[in-house]
């Protein structure tokens, strides 16, 4: 085990410093000072395209096969496709704006955008696709002010588009004919390249504008982050210093986390570029119905490095667990394995671990990192061993980590050349972000694993405005309870929310499983959540697993007293899940008022399940 995680070559020590302030504050920071990185993006394809031309860059599903492209053919590409966009007028003073789900065209569109100076912005297809409500749609249009939209599918975003009117050119790839004037993204192929296209590229620094990324926060409300080169350069050699073996071996990446996201996009997409890796794009999802599809695509590719979050694991491991095929293509050639977030079952990490062990001659690296959408994305890295999920690693190469007192909790402020300096055409949030000594306000608390041995990481401890006092006087820590309450409703819950605000009891809502409505046998599939809760089976396994988290741990800051069964998923495309990976608790409570009330609601509403010391098992 301790040959892979001992070699410097492959990862760097775990070292730290730390200043201690006045008022109990600390600094961490690592003694590694941070190497020098590209100026651009676009550095990255020109240098593979010249060193490796040959090797595979981009791959994609094409008929009954695969379409894949060298970095050779990408950089063509991306040569024509730069000089379109010089053709058409856009420049840097408005970006070029994706309303589409992850595909090549796309990929290659924000290549070439990126590397004549025309910054990429890219939205949810979720605020487009499948809706009649185009309000939040128009208003992140209004805020990013695109100087061209692109579409994948023209008769799934034609729509909204039509709907909303955009003054800008429209360029789709397929289905041009249901969006009167639209371009065709096939004839942006037709433009040769001039020396327009290098000079563009030429005359980028690393303030230059690269990527506007949305968070909504707990507001609800649109902010574009602005993504300089600069921070998504520095961030990536960052990661590279941590992890030293992409830099030993060529990535091997299968993916289908959205561009519309941080991680997605700055951290998976970037990181394969930056390294002269392959990039797979996955067209199934960890979903019921398209999980099948990343099954045949992960047989196919065999990656060296593979990405999820923990709902995905959780998709995923049943699969692997019977078919030792997909878990040997999975887990043989990994050098590692990611979970996104701190909030990963211990059950989920030790099924993991169990399937890896049965095809593995050596341990699997099962690894993490912290950061957000304004931090493009990492702060700490994972490059050591640990024994279970919740370490968030130690801070990387360049990257600052205050530690602040807040009522119970110690708050993470953050500083570096990676962090966002502003938000685009907000000028006074960004200010009021920062602290009088130019730390980010994150929101997000940790304290250190080991106050002795700061080297061995950094725990979280959820969101310093996210917990609450129950009226016995007993506060709860949500970031620390939500995923010992996942992992003990391990298989049949994949998510909760925790209330108990001015209650007298903890409670939750929990966000089910296929496996919760099997063991409710076949009537259990169409079944509404309440009808679900009054199935004793369904019953018995949730009060029996509650029960037993209550024996586990007699501290009542743990005890889940009732519990209501959602009938939905995790609403992405109002924030509920941060770009973080975790349940954004003030705004899910917000949203989900009507189902916090019926938790506590007298007389006991029947489809809250009661725990209690007398709830029969």
């Amino acid at each position: 085990m301790q040959r892979f995680f001992d070699d410097e070559s492959l990862l760097a020590p775990a070292r730290v410093e730390i200043e201690h302030l006045e008022n109990g504050e600390f600094i961490l920071c690592s003694p590694e000072p941070l190497q020098a990185y590209e100026r651009c993006v676009g550095d990255w394809l020109e240098k593979w395209a010249q060193e490796t031309p040959s090797a595979i860059y981009l791959g994609a599903r094409h008929g009954d096969g695969w379409l894949e492209l060298s970095y050779q053919q990408v950089r063509e590409r991306v040569g024509r496709l730069g000089q379109a966009l010089l053709d058409m007028g856009l420049d840097s003073s408005q970006p070029l704006v994706f309303l589409s789900s992850n595909d090549l065209d796309q990929a290659l569109l924000t290549l070439a955008a990126m590397h004549v100076g025309i910054t990429v912005g890219t939205v949810s297809a979720s605020y487009a696709k499948n809706r009649t409500d185009y309000t939040k749609l128009a208003s992140i249009l209004t805020c990013l002010n695109p100087g061209a939209i692109f579409v994948s599918q023209g008769q799934d975003y034609g729509p909204a588009l039509l709907s909303i009117k955009p003054s800008c050119p429209i360029i789709a790839s397929q289905g041009v004919e249901t969006i009167p004037g639209a371009i065709d993204y096939a004839s942006l192929y037709e433009a040769e390249e001039t020396p327009a296209v290098m000079e563009a590229f030429q005359s980028l620094t690393g303030e230059s504008h690269a990527r506007y990324l949305l968070t909504s926060g707990s507001t609800g409300e649109p902010k574009a982050v602005v993504n300089t080169h600069k921070m998504l350069c520095s961030n990536q050699q960052m990661i590279a210093q941590c992890w030293r073996f992409l830099e030993r071996r060529k990535l091997r990446v299968l993916d289908w986390l959205p561009w519309s996201h941080t991680f997605g996009a700055n951290h998976n997409f970037n990181m394969v570029l930056r390294n002269g890796g392959a990039f797979y794009l996955d067209d199934g999802l960890p979903m019921p119905g398209r999980i099948e599809r990343t099954i045949e695509n992960i047989k196919y590719v065999r990656p060296t490095m593979f990405f999820n979050v923990p709902r995905g694991y959780d998709v995923l491991l049943p699969f692997l667990e019977r078919d030792t095929e997909l878990a040997e293509a999975l887990f043989a050639d990994l050098d590692a394995l990611f979970y996104a977030a701190a909030a990963l079952p211990q059950n989920t990490w030790d099924r993991v671990h169990r399937v890896a062990s049965q095809v593995r001659d050596t341990p699997l690296f099962f690894t993490s990192e912290w950061g957000a959408t304004e931090t493009t994305p990492v702060l700490t890295n994972v490059h050591f061993y640990t024994d279970r999920p919740g370490n968030l690693g130690l801070p990387v190469p360049g990257v600052e980590i205050k530690f602040v007192p807040s009522g119970e909790k110690l708050e993470m402020r953050v500083k570096g050349p990676s962090v966002f300096t502003e938000y685009l055409n907000n000028p006074t949030l960004a200010a009021c972000s920062f602290d009088e000594d130019g730390f980010y306000r994150i929101g997000d608390a940790g304290y250190l694993l080991d106050e002795k041995h700061p080297e061995k990481g950094i725990v979280f401890n959820g969101r310093v405005t996210e917990d609450f006092k129950l009226t016995t006087g007993t506060w709860v820590s949500v970031g620390t309870l939500r995923p010992i309450v996942v992992s003990a409703l391990t298989p049949y819950v994949a998510d909760c929310v925790v209330c108990g605000h001015d209650q007298s009891e903890i409670a939750a809502l929990a966000f089910i499983t296929p496996a919760l409505r099997a063991l409710a046998g076949e009537a259990g599939i169409t079944m509404h959540a309440d009808e679900l809760a009054q199935v004793p089976a369904v019953r018995h396994a949730l009060v029996r697993a509650l029960k037993t988290l209550r024996a586990d741990c007699k501290a009542s800051s743990r005890h889940i007293a009732r519990l209501l069964l959602l009938n939905t998923e995790p609403n992405v495309e109002i924030g509920e899940i941060t770009d973080k990976g975790y349940i954004n608790q003030r705004l899910a409570l917000n949203y989900r008022g009507a189902e916090v009330q019926r938790l506590f609601a007298e007389p006991l509403d029947p489809a809250v399940i009661l725990v209690t010391e007398e709830t029969g098992e």
